[in-house]
């Protein structure tokens, strides 16, 4: 009799289960995240990454064609520009700096030079002597001196430095201060753990930064001070140095986010949004590329990173413009990501919804795949919106990483930090891969990532899976939050107000 009970129970809780999925499957099927086709990723990602666009480089043409692409493929869905906005696309202003031809930097007996020894951050032509003193780390309580016309000597970064991003944020503070200090030169000591041959050959080559419509500010040098003899030289050695150089021609451009909204349909969740980002931005052609190429091909067409996640965008563009969520979805597609994350920089500065309605942030950048039968993302239990994320996958038969290559500190290395630190719980979500092996290297950042190279039949998957994903998170009867104890938790509870 028990065991009778026991084999009706089971048989009943099995065909329970079966019709449970089954529904579940006929419902998913009726969404217009199924019905996306292979040829639909498959054209968007043979234009984004096409020779004609010359690698999307921000600033060049080959980028505003990208962003005019976004702006009327959202024209066409019928998705409506940021409210108060007529168009899609948010002016982003840039300054373009050239290399410096010429620098010489003199202390003692020592001679260095611009692109060896140092590298020249921004400024113009100089030519003089003066008085050297060392002010800690540079921050406003190392001030303890007049240094008015004097050569100002810091520690790169802070005693809080981790990542490239905060030192970099950290050498624009400084410089900040030593103008309004009234110095004649700033010199960063750069003891950084990134090789100086990189820093000293990326910095030092054609630069694209943010204007602040304002002055560039006192002229700004790292010196290798990798090299323990220019650390003692300008820490203590040298009482005064003479400083000389060209400069850096600049000029102002511009280039654009392209911003859409797709208005929910709860009547109070409609308040809210979830933010779908990728950035469409990649390094360009020849030297500017950065890597290895040959006059057989010399573009940078960025297949992997990042039309990969811009199609994955549109994906998400198309079919929630079709079916609607409960939240609205806010669409981004960034600029200048790949010249120091500056387009979503510029947008969480200067956003179009106010952050303080803005839920949550599903963004999609990664280096490559070499694992097709998963995504990766970067922050997947950071936000209680695990469980969407891996159902949006499961649903495409994709399996979900979580955080690969942890050494490696994605998190704040793509578009999403932007928002993260200013509160909003947002992970990337990245092709999948568990570490950068040589599958990966051998397209990242390299002429050889085309749309040739691509499983279209993966990148249909994982659109279709990142497009589901927001869908459910947009859905979510409860509204999404960092995981108690993240180190973005703080800013969220200022933003939100609890």
């Amino acid at each position: 009799m028990l065991k009778a009970s026991i084999k009706s129970f089971i048989a009943v809780s099995l065909a329970t289960s079966f019709f449970s999925f089954s529904v579940s499957a006929q419902s998913l099927k009726k969404l217009p995240e199924t019905k996306y086709s292979r040829a639909e990723v498959e054209m968007n990602m043979r234009f984004l990454a096409s020779d004609e666009l010359q690698g999307r480089r921000t600033g060049e043409q080959g980028n505003l064609v990208a962003a005019r692409y976004l702006a009327e493929q959202f024209r066409y869905l019928g998705i409506k520009p940021a409210p108060g906005q007529t168009t899609y696309l948010q002016p982003v202003p840039f300054l373009i700096q050239k290399s410096a031809k010429e620098g010489l930097l003199i202390a003692n007996s020592d001679t260095l030079h611009s692109g060896k020894e140092f590298v020249i951050l921004g400024g113009g032509a100089a030519n003089f002597s003066a008085d050297v003193v060392f002010v800690g780390y540079g921050q406003a309580a190392d001030y303890t001196k007049d240094v008015k016309g004097k050569i100002v000597v810091a520690q790169v970064g802070t005693p809080e430095s981790k990542t490239p991003q905060e030192i970099f944020a950290a050498a624009n503070d400084k410089r900040k201060l030593a103008t309004e200090k009234g110095a004649a030169l700033l010199i960063e000591l750069f003891t950084a753990q990134i090789p100086w041959n990189f820093a000293s050959r990326y910095f030092g080559n054609e630069k694209l930064s943010l204007d602040n419509g304002g002055s560039n500010g006192v002229t700004h040098v790292w010196v290798n001070g990798q090299q323990k003899k220019y650390t003692d030289l300008f820490k203590s050695g040298a009482s005064s140095a003479k400083f000389q150089t060209t400069g850096r021609d600049q000029q102002n451009i511009n280039s654009y986010n392209v911003v859409g909204v797709i208005e929910g349909t709860d009547p109070m969740l409609k308040n809210e949004y979830i933010v779908v980002s990728a950035h469409f931005d990649h390094v360009g052609t020849g030297k500017k590329g950065g890597n290895t190429y040959t006059p057989a091909d010399s573009i940078f067409n960025g297949a992997r990173d990042n039309a990969f996640g811009t199609v994955a965008m549109l994906t998400a563009a198309k079919t929630l413009s079709i079916q609607p969520a409960k939240r609205s979805i806010l669409l981004i597609g960034y600029t200048a990501e790949e010249v120091g994350l500056l387009g979503s920089k510029y947008y969480a500065e200067h956003p179009l919804v106010p952050l303080n309605q803005c839920v949550f942030n599903l963004n999609s950048d990664g280096a490559g795949y070499s694992d097709k039968t998963l995504v990766s993302v970067i922050g997947l239990d950071r936000t209680n919106c695990k469980a969407e994320i891996e159902a949006g996958c499961k649903a495409f038969g994709l399996g979900v990483f979580g955080d690969p290559a942890p050494e490696q500190g994605l998190f704040d290395r793509s578009d999403n930090v932007n928002l993260a630190a200013k509160g909003i719980p947002a992970p990337d979500f990245a092709p999948g891969f568990k570490s950068f092996d040589g599958e990966i290297a051998k397209y990242y950042h390299q002429a050889t990532d085309n749309p040739d190279s691509v499983d279209f039949d993966y990148l249909l998957k994982f659109c279709q899976s990142f497009a589901y994903s927001a869908r459910l998170i947009a859905n979510k009867s409860v509204r999404p939050y960092w995981i108690a104890g993240d180190k973005y938790e703080p800013a969220a509870k200022a933003l939100y107000g609890k």
